[in-house]
C-alpha cells in the first residue's frame, strides 16, 4: 500500500492549495516579443523566446527548453551526446557510464518524440538518441499532470523538424583526440502532403567508457557507435495526419582495463597469470523501435492521437576469454539480457467550454524479457551444484572451473489510464487536476490510483507561480531485474553473502513541487523551484558483480528534496544561462535483491538513513556565447560537489569543475556552399577528476572523467 490512500492524498493536496482559490486578478497581457510555444499536451501559451526556464504551461510542472539554436551554441553543437545536453538543465546530476540523474532518481526518465512516448531501452553506456534529430528539446520535472505515467522522474520531450520546417539538412565530419571520429547527417523536407526528417551518425573513439585509472588514456577502450532515426508523415487533410517513427542504435564497447585490480581468487590456477592490463572483456548494445500514429486536431472540438509501438533491446556482456574475470573476481560471467515490448498509447483532448479542457489517456504494454547467464566458478564445498572443494589451501584447482547456467524468461504487462481537467478558473489562474490508474503485472501484481493537482498563477504579466502535488506509481523496468537463482552459487567462489532475494516492487511516492519564474526584462529571466518527495519501495540500481550491467533493488522508504535556481540572459551579441541546485536523496532498509549486499552493509542500511549512491549536494551548470563579426565563441561549465562513496555511502567523492569551449565560423564558398568550421576543446584545463572510486552501494569500478580533448569539424549545409 502507498503511504497515503488515494482519498487522503487528494484531500491533502486540496488542503495545501485551497487558499489560492480565493485569489482572482486581471489577465496578464502577453509581452510584445512573445511567441507561441506548444507543449506535449497540446496546450498553447505565450512565452518570451529567450526564457528557457518557464513553468510548463498550465500544468503545475517545471520545464526547461533548448531550441536548435541553444544546442548549436554548445561546444560540440548538435554532435553533443544527449546526456551532455541534459546536464545543462537544472537539477540533473552527472554520473559515470554516461548516466544522468534527475532530482535524486537513478533513472526513471521518459523520452517522448513528437508527443509519443518511446519505450525505454536497456540501460548501457551508449545513448539511444542522436541530438541531431531535435529541433527543440524540453525537460519536464516536478508534479506532472495525470497524463504522464510509467516513468516520472522527468520527461524529455523531443520535437523534430516537420512540414513547417524549411527543407534542407546538413552533413558533418569531425575528428579529434583519442582517434575520435564522427560523421553525421540530417535531411528534412516535404513533397506535397508528405514530409520527412531523417538523421544518422557513426562514431568511433579510443575512449568509449570512463577510464578506471588516473591516466590520460584508458587501456582497451575502443568503441563504435551508430544511430539512426526517421520520422515520416502524411497529411490526410489539414486536421488529420498519419506518421511513422523508427530508430535504431548499435553500440560496441571494449571494457577498459583497471591496473589496480587485485586477485580475489585462484591465484595459482591460471597459466600464464592474467595481467590486469591484458583483459579483453566487451559489451554490446542494440536497440530499435517503431511507432505508427494517427493524429487528429480540432475535429469536432477534439484532439486525438493513437500510437502503436514496438521496441527491441538487447545488452550482452562477454568476459575475458582467458578467464581473467575469474582470476580477479571469482566468477567469469557471460550475460545476455533481451527485452521486447509492444503496446498502444492513446491521447484524447476535448474543449468542453471556454473554461474546461478535458484530457484522457490510455496505455497498454506487454514485455517479453529473458536473461541468459553462463558462469565459470570454482567450488568451495558440497552443494546442489558442487560435489566438493576444487581449490586447495593455496588456491590451486584440481579440475577445470565449473560451468553454471542460470537462464530465465517471462512476460510482464502494464496498463495505465488517466482523466484530467484543465480548469481556467480566471484569466490568470489555471488548475489542472485529475486521476491516474496504473496496474503492473510482473514479479508482483500491483496497482494504484494516483491523484494529481497543479496550478499556474500569473502574478503579473512577467511573473508566474506554479505549485503541484502528484502521487506516482513507478513499476520496475523488467530489464534491470536480476532473477538469479541465489542457491545455485552456494559453496562457490561466486556465493552471495546473503541468501534473501525478495522480488523488486513498484515504487510509490508523494511529490510536492512549487516555484516562481520572473521575466525581469526582455533579456533576463530568473526562476526558483523547490520539491519534496516521500517514497515507499524506493527503486534504485547498482552494478553488482563483474558484468557492467545494472540490477535493481528497493529501499523500504526514501526521502528526496531540494531547491533549484535557473537564469537565462540574452543581450545583443551575448547569450548566457546559469543553473544551481541543492539536493538530498536518502533511503533506509533494503527490501529486495538483498543477496547483492555484504552482511554488515545490509544491517547498517536496515537501521540507518543512508545517502543514495547518486546523491550530490551541490550542482551548477552554465553556458555563455558571444557572436563576433567573424566567429561565434561558446563555452559551458559543470560543477559537482561529488557523488557518494565508501561503506553504505557514508563518504563523498571530491568536487570537480570542467569547462568546454568552442569557436565556429561560417565560410561561404561558391562551389561547396555554406561550410561551418568548428574547433572544440573539452575539459580545457585538463582537470583530472574522479566520479567514482569503486566503492559505495552498487558501484563496481572507479570512473574518471574525460581528459582534455580537441575536436575539429566541418559541417556542410544544404
Amino acid at each position: 500500500m502507498s503511504c497515503f490512500s488515494a482519498r487522503r492524498r487528494l484531500a491533502v493536496a486540496l488542503a495545501l492549495l485551497m487558499p489560492v482559490l480565493a485569489v482572482r486578478a486581471q489577465a496578464p497581457a502577453a509581452p510584445e516579443d512573445s511567441e507561441s510555444v506548444a507543449t506535449a499536451n497540446t496546450i498553447t501559451v505565450t512565452a518570451p523566446p529567450s526564457a528557457r526556464n518557464l513553468v510548463a504551461p498550465d500544468s503545475g510542472a517545471t520545464q526547461y527548453s533548448f531550441s536548435d539554436a541553444d544546442i548549436a551554441r554548445l561546444p560540440q553543437g548538435d554532435a553533443t551526446p544527449m546526456n551532455q545536453v541534459l546536464l545543462q538543465a537544472p537539477g540533473i546530476v552527472q554520473d559515470g557510464f554516461g548516466q544522468v540523474h534527475v532530482r535524486g532518481d537513478h533513472g526513471n526518465l521518459q523520452y517522448r518524440v513528437n508527443g509519443v512516448m518511446i519505450p525505454e531501452s536497456l540501460g548501457g553506456f551508449g545513448q539511444m538518441f542522436d541530438t541531431r534529430m531535435a529541433d527543440k528539446l524540453t525537460v519536464l520535472t516536478g508534479a506532472l499532470p495525470a497524463q504522464y505515467g510509467y516513468r516520472t522522474a522527468g520527461v524529455v520531450d523531443i520535437r523534430t523538424r516537420g512540414p513547417e520546417s524549411e527543407p534542407g539538412g546538413e552533413f558533418s565530419v569531425q575528428g579529434g583526440s583519442r582517434n575520435y571520429g564522427e560523421t553525421g547527417g540530417v535531411a528534412n523536407g516535404s513533397v506535397g502532403r508528405f514530409s520527412y526528417n531523417l538523421t544518422g551518425s557513426l562514431m568511433t573513439s579510443q575512449q568509449g567508457i570512463d577510464n578506471p585509472a588516473n591516466t590520460l588514456n584508458a587501456a582497451h577502450d575502443l568503441t563504435r557507435q551508430g544511430k539512426g532515426f526517421g520520422f515520416l508523415a502524411y497529411d490526410l487533410d489539414p486536421q488529420q495526419r498519419l506518421s511513422l517513427m523508427f530508430g535504431q542504435s548499435q553500440n560496441q564497447f571494449q571494457i577498459p582495463d583497471n591496473p589496480g585490480l587485485v586477485p580475489q581468487c585462484c591465484s595459482s590456477t591460471l597459466t600464464p597469470t592474467p595481467a590486469p592490463l591484458g583483459l579483453n572483456a566487451t559489451q554490446g548494445e542494440f536497440n530499435l523501435f517503431q511507432v505508427a500514429s494517427y493524429q487528429s486536431q480540432g475535429r469536432g472540438g477534439a484532439d486525438t492521437q493513437v500510437s502503436f509501438y514496438h521496441r527491441l533491446s538487447q545488452l550482452s556482456y562477454m568476459p575475458d576469454p582467458a578467464l581473467g574475470d575469474l582470476f580477479y573476481t571469482g566468477v567469469s560471467n557471460a550475460v545476455v539480457r533481451r527485452n521486447e515490448a509492444q503496446g498502444v498509447q492513446s491521447d484524447f483532448g476535448y474543449q468542453l467550454n471556454d473554461r474546461h479542457k478535458l484530457h484522457a489517456t490510455l496505455m497498454v504494454q506487454q514485455e517479453r524479457y529473458l536473461t541468459d547467464s553462463t558462469s565459470q566458478v570454482y567450488c568451495l564445498g558440497v552443494s546442489l551444484t558442487c560435489a566438493g572443494n576444487q581449490l586447495d589451501a593455496f588456491g590451486v584447482a584440481s579440475t577445470p572451473p565449473t560451468t553454471l547456467v542460470d537462464n530465465t524468461n517471462g512476460i510482464s504487462h502494464f496498463w495505465g489510464m488517466s482523466l484530467q481537467d484543465e480548469w481556467k478558473y480566471a484569466q490568470n489562474l489555471t488548475f489542472n487536476y485529475g486521476l491516474r490508474y496504473d496496474q503492473n503485472s510482473f514479479l508482483v501484481n500491483e496497482h494504484q490510483v494516483s491523484p494529481r493537482l497543479g496550478l499556474v498563477y500569473d502574478w503579473s504579466p512577467v511573473t508566474r507561480f506554479h505549485a503541484g502535488y502528484a502521487s506516482y506509481f513507478t513499476p520496475p523496468p523488467a530489464e534491470i531485474i536480476d532473477t538469479r537463482t541465489v542457491s545455485l552459487f552456494n559453496a562457490t567462489t561466486n556465493a552471495s553473502p546473503v541468501s534473501a532475494n525478495s522480488p523488486v516492487r513498484s515504487e510509490r511516492s508523494d511529490y510536492l513541487d512549487m516555484g516562481l519564474s520572473r521575466r525581469w526584462s526582455d533579456q533576463l529571466t530568473l526562476g526558483v523551484d523547490a520539491y519534496y518527495r516521500k517514497v515507499q519501495h524506493l527503486l534504485d540500481e547498482g552494478q553488482f558483480g563483474n558484468a557492467l550491467i545494472f540490477s535493481g533493488f528497493n529501499y523500504q522508504e526514501g526521502r528526496i528534496y531540494g531547491i533549484e535556481f535557473s537564469g537565462t540572459w540574452r543581450r545583443e551579441r551575448w547569450t548566457g544561462a546559469l543553473n544551481a541546485a541543492v539536493g538530498r536523496a536518502q533511503g533506509r532498509g533494503i527490501e529486495s535483491g538483498q543477496f547483492n549486499f555484504p552482511v554488515a552493509e545490509l544491517a547498517y542500511i536496515n537501521s540507518h538513513w543512508v545517502y543514495l549512491d547518486h546523491d550530490q549536494r551541490y550542482t551548477l551548470s552554465g553556458s555563455v556565447g558571444y557572436r563576433t563579426d567573424w566567429a561565434n565563441l561558446t563555452a559551458d561549465a559543470l560543477f559537482g560537489s561529488g557523488l557518494r562513496s565508501g561503506f553504505a555511502n557514508t563518504q563523498t567523492m571530491p568536487a570537480y569543475v570542467t569547462v568546454n569551449t568552442a569557436a565556429t565560423h561560417l565560410f561561404k564558398t561558391g562551389f561547396w556552399g555554406d561550410l561551418e568550421g568548428r574547433l572544440s576543446v573539452l575539459n580545457v584545463f585538463d582537470h583530472s577528476y574522479e566520479l567514482r572510486d569503486g566503492t559505495g552501494i552498487g558501484v563496481g569500478a572507479p570512473q574518471y572523467g574525460l581528459r582534455r580533448t580537441l575536436i575539429v569539424g566541418v559541417t556542410r549545409f544544404f
